[in-house]
């Protein structure tokens, strides 16, 4: 196995001693789970020495569920009717969830709930919805419409895949795309949508969605007006061990140029009643590493080794979160000790992993009691990692 250097000593953004990824690779192929967390662990105690803890208090809205694109592990979207003659909505729609567009109102209902408990933030997506149900004015119109009645609200919104389909659709450059937001009233961007950050797993995983490039193309001008994003991956489908390297070398490398990555985010697929979920997996007596196309589901072994090598890989991002959303209360705990600093958010709500049958949820007061009993501090925190208590 390849010996890793001292965790006091390694992981210097921008010198030779960072882990490579034929030494990842390695650690991904070799190292026993425990030898990763406790690597892991030190590197987070180097960066996080204080004994906190962190999570934010904050509401996934989906604005809409309509959506052109053909992602085949998503339950929540719905296809568009197909337009008629003149351009407008119509004809049949393949059977599947109804489409919606919540209205400001609604939108506003929810922000007060969230407000009500102590909330600081709302995390925004929706589908890649057609221009003739949703102009390039009704996202502008939003955010005017929660800045003015909801000024101390954060907008955390509008995942790279929107950003670009908004840049495509409406004939802007990205870059002017993201500055009419801005005016507008977004603040940041979160890093959905990214799923595997390699074109191969994209073109079988999520067709009509951003290619690599194009993605990171989105996070890069938004770095460059000074807007900071969140950065994710989805894993455990079809995708390698090499890919989930590429992924984090990707990520690593847009981080170096340009600084602007707050926090990475990890996750399991959630195959329940999803067409990902339908390919043929792998033999479950079978004990060869993923192929690229059996499906290879990760479970909480996997999710903690595949954060533990996340967070000695990415030396150049300072937070990392848990997802307690996919792996439940105590897997989640579990991760501080495996590279996780922080525990994400409350999420009062949230549609999309549901959608595929997972629906752990926690409140304020039980994911303090889930770090305090780690041992840790918990601090409320917003988006930007500053504390605010």
């Amino acid at each position: 196995m390849t010996q890793l250097r001292t965790p006091d000593s390694e992981l210097r953004p921008g010198t030779p001693s960072r882990l490579s990824e034929a030494e990842a690779l390695e650690l991904y192929r070799t190292a026993s789970i425990h030898e990763l967390g406790r690597m892991a662990h030190a590197v987070t105690q180097r960066l996080h020495p204080e004994p906190d803890r962190t999570y934010v208090v904050d509401r996934n809205i989906n604005y809409a569920n309509w959506c052109t694109a053909k992602c085949i592990f998503c339950n929540f979207k719905a296809d568009p009717p197909r337009a008629t003659p003149d351009g407008s909505p119509g004809g049949a729609k393949k059977r599947g969830p109804e489409g919606y567009v919540l209205s400001f109102e609604a939108i506003g209902r929810k922000i007060e709930e969230l407000i009500a408990i102590g909330g600081t933030q709302v995390l925004m997506q929706g589908g890649l919805v057609p221009p003739e149900i949703l102009g390039f004015d009704w996202y502008l119109d939003l955010l005017r419409f929660i800045k003015r009645e909801y000024p101390g609200i954060h907008v955390h919104a509008f995942s790279p895949p929107e950003i670009f389909a908004f840049h495509k659709v409406f004939g802007m450059s990205i870059r002017d795309v993201l500055l009419r937001l801005r005016d507008a009233g977004l603040d940041t961007i979160p890093g959905g949508g990214a799923e595997i950050l390699v074109d191969r797993v994209r073109d079988k995983i999520s067709r009509g969605k951003t290619r690599t490039d194009e993605y990171l193309e989105v996070m890069r001008q938004a770095h460059l007006i000074g807007m900071r994003t969140s950065i994710t991956m989805m894993f455990g489908h079809i995708e390698t061990l090499p890919e989930r390297i590429e992924h984090l070398r990707r990520i690593r490398d847009l981080q170096d140029e340009t600084g602007g990555f707050t926090a990475f985010i990890c996750w399991t697929f959630q195959p329940d009643g999803t067409a990902l979920g339908r390919v043929p997996q792998r033999p479950a007596d079978c004990t060869d590493e993923p192929d690229g196309k059996h499906l290879c589901l990760a479970g909480a072994h996997e999710y903690l080794r595949t954060l533990a090598i996340a967070r000695l890989f990415l030396d150049n991002v300072h937070n990392i979160q848990s997802s307690w959303v996919t792996q439940g209360p105590k897997i989640g705990q579990l991760a501080l000790f495996f590279g996780a600093n922080d525990m994400g958010s409350v999420m009062m709500e949230e549609n999309v992993v549901s959608a595929a049958g997972t629906t752990y949820c926690l409140t304020e007061s039980q994911i303090r009691h889930l770090i305090t009993d780690a041992g840790f501090r918990p601090r409320k925190r917003n988006c930007y990692y500053e504390l605010l208590e």
